[in-house]
C-alpha cells in the first residue's frame, strides 16, 4: 500500500535522525543550481574525472534544474562532524586525503541512499538521491573511472561495481550547496586550509549536505 507523502515523509526524517543528521524539508524552487558549481569542479577538485558521481559523469546544471523542477518535496540533510577522527587538525591529514574521510563519506551518501531506497519501496518511485562528495564505495581499489587510461568516456559507467548505489553529489550535479542550506535557514562557511593549501582543512567542523527528493 502505498503511504501519504506526509506519512513518508515522517518516516525519512526518522531515518535521518536515528543516523546522526539534521533534515529539513526544503521546495525544489528553493534548490539553487548555477552553472559556475561544474566549473570548480572541472578546475579546482582533484577528483574531477575519477568518480561516477562526478563530472563529467554527472548531470549537467540544465539537466539538474529540468530534473529538480518535476519534485514537490525535497528533504535536505545536514550532517556535523567527521565519524571515526574526533578532533584534528591539518597535520593529522594526509595528502591522498579521500580515503581518509571514508567513514564521513559513507555516513551521507549511505544515508541518503537508504532514504531514497525506502521512499521507493513505499511506493514513490520517483525517488532519488544526491551525495556528497567523490564516491568510495570501491574499498581498497580506485574507482574504474579512475584506472581506466584514455579518454573520458560516458560508456564506461557500465564497469562501475556499484552501480546501485552511486549517486551524484549535489555538488557535482551543479547545485549550489552553499545557497541552497542557506534557504533552510543553515549558514554554511568555507573551512580554512592552513597555508591555503588545498585539502590541509584548520578544524574538524566539518557540516556535510545531501538531499533526496519525493513525489
Amino acid at each position: 500500500m502505498v503511504r501519504s507523502i506526509s506519512a513518508v515523509t515522517e518516516k525519512l526524517m526518522a531515518i535521518a535522525s536515528e543516523r546522526g543528521a539534521k533534515v529539513h524539508v526544503i521546495h525544489p524552487e528553493k534548490i539553487v543550481v548555477s552553472q559556475w558549481v561544474r566549473f570548480k569542479c572541472r578546475y579546482g577538485c582533484k577528483g574531477y574525472g575519477k568518480h561516477f558521481g562526478c563530472p563529467p559523469y554527472a548531470p549537467s546544471p540544465d539537466e539538474t534544474r529540468r530534473m529538480v523542477d518535476e519534485y514537490s518535496i525535497g528533504l535536505l540533510l545536514r550532517f556535523d562532524g567527521v565519524p571515526g577522527r574526533g578532533s584534528f587538525g591539518p597535520e593529522d591529514i594526509p595528502d591522498d586525503f579521500h580515503d581518509w574521510f571514508r567513514d564521513l563519506i559513507l555516513w551521507v551518501n549511505g544515508t541518503v541512499h537508504l532514504m531514497e531506497k525506502t521512499a521507493f519501496y513505499d511506493g514513490f518511485y520517483k525517488a532519488f538521491g544526491f551525495g556528497g562528495y567523490p564516491c568510495i564505495y570501491c574499498e581498497h581499489q580506485h574507482c574504474v573511472a579512475e584506472e581506466a587510461p584514455g579518454i573520458v568516456d560516458e560508456s564506461m559507467r557500465r564497469k562501475c561495481r556499484h552501480m546501485d548505489m552511486v549517486r551524484p553529489s549535489m555538488e557535482a550535479a551543479g547545485m549550489d550547496v552553499f545557497a541552497t542550506a542557506k534557504n533552510v535557514g543553515w549558514n554554511l562557511e568555507t573551512i580554512p586550509c592552513k597555508d591555503m593549501e588545498y585539502g590541509k582543512i584548520t578544524h574538524s567542523n566539518v557540516q556535510s549536505i545531501g538531499l533526496v527528493l519525493i513525489e
